[in-house]
């Protein structure tokens, strides 16, 4: 599998394709999140590998820019924590999950500044679904030369916007 990266502009006219396309996938909520913030993200599991299995892992992959992530724990399932020295890799989940039921698999991360203010960037989270018959790996990456290309398995996302700028300053001779 691929290393988990931080896409540029080049991806951003996805954002409207993939979020649609990607509901019964394994998806970022919310898809989006303030640039160098830390932000609650839930990796939603909308079904099983096949219809009528039972999912009984699941493995996130943290891209590298991101500073931190901690897993929100979860009744009824264990949590794994990879690291390289002190920074996440990446966490699993291991439990059971029939696949007539929904699921959120939530971290809280410290994201990563944008490189440029008026760039926006995607950070890529390559999922690995572990079900009781198989097993499927959310990690396919978009193509920016083929943006209406369609993806049987897509790696969940989260679009950075940029921080809110600072107020107005005060324009010379008004008053406060």
């Amino acid at each position: 599998m691929r290393k988990p990266i931080l896409l540029a502009a080049l991806l951003a006219p996805l954002s409207a394709i993939a979020p649609g396309a990607a509901l019964a996938h394994v998806v970022a909520a919310p898809g989006e999140a303030k640039a160098g913030s830390y932000a609650a993200v839930a990796f939603r599991v909308g079904h099983a590998c096949a219809a009528g299995d039972t999912t009984l892992k699941l493995r996130v992959e943290i891209p590298d820019a991101v500073a931190s992530a901690r897993p929100q724990p979860k009744p009824g399932w264990a949590v794994d924590i990879e690291k390289t020295g002190d920074r996440v890799t990446a966490v699993t989940w291991t439990g059971r999950l029939p696949d007539d039921q929904f699921d959120d698999f939530a971290l809280l991360m410290k994201l990563p500044p944008l490189a440029a203010k008026d760039r926006a960037e995607v950070l890529v989270f390559p999922v690995v679904q572990t079900c009781a018959q198989g097993e499927s790996q959310w990690s396919e990456i978009p193509d920016p030369e083929r943006p209406d290309e369609k993806l049987t398995r897509p790696a969940p996302t989260v679009h950075l916007t940029p921080a809110a700028a600072d107020p107005m300053p005060a324009m010379p001779g008004m008053n406060p």
